[in-house]
């Protein structure tokens, strides 16, 4: 019988790869340690070197998720143009993009308990997404597109309505081409809702030029501020 190696170069790593891929084609109740040290080639004790068990795994993969979203919404300011609506557009669009490539990280990021020990890096990680959209909405008022106020208070509704479209599109009520058509309206709701009073903005069929804000509710059911 073959003996299985107690190392595997960056294991850890190995197993957080591995473990994603599995809950993205069978979810998370088929995530097992012993399987994945099977699949890995290493002793079935190997993994508790990292991860105490299967919720501490969970946790990581969890914290994985956010910190790849940062660096997907991060990337995509870095790229808007300085006008408001470029930067609202291109974080909708990064937030969806991910969130339909990554639907069963989504899911477990948001809607599955986590173990109070690692939900202080959980929640913030969550708070440095919110931190993000509050910085777009500071900088809109800055730029009078944006109504004066409390940038918390006028980017909750606003980004959270993202974030219900985002859900809509992972569960499969909508279609590809819906969620395609569908985000520039969005983007049009998301803008109305930040434009002072009087202001009018552009139309979703106006084009990509001003179509080209969000804190889901944290780990553990609790709300995250924007």
């Amino acid at each position: 019988m073959q003996t299985r190696r107690y190392h595997h170069g960056d294991l850890r790593a190995a197993l957080l790869t591995r473990a994603e891929q599995t809950l993205r084609d069978k979810g998370p109740g088929a995530l097992s340690l012993r399987e994945l040290a099977r699949d890995l080639g290493v002793s079935h004790a190997a993994p508790s070197r990292h991860f105490k068990d299967k919720q501490a795994l969970l946790d990581a993969l969890a914290l994985v998720g956010f910190e790849r979203m940062d660096a997907a919404l991060t990337a995509s300011q870095a790229a808007a143009g300085a006008p408001f609506a470029d930067r609202v557009g291109a974080l909708a669009r990064a937030y969806v993009d991910f969130a339909t490539a990554n639907a069963a990280l989504l899911d477990l990021m948001y809607t599955v308990k986590h173990d109070p020990e690692a939900s202080e890096a959980l929640i913030a990680a969550g708070q440095r997404l919110g931190a993000m959209a509050v910085d777009v909405v500071a900088e809109g008022q800055r730029s009078g597109d944006v109504r004066q106020g409390p940038a918390v208070q006028i980017g909750m509704p606003v980004f959270t309505t993202l974030h219900g479209f985002a859900s809509f599109a992972t569960s499969g009520v909508l279609t590809p081409e819906e969620v395609e058509s569908g985000l520039a309206g969005v983007i049009a709701y998301m803008l109305r809702g930040c434009a002072p009073d009087g202001r009018t903005v552009p139309s979703p069929d106006a084009g990509p030029s001003g179509f080209e804000c969000f804190n889901p509710r944290p780990p553990g059911g609790t709300s995250h501020p924007v």
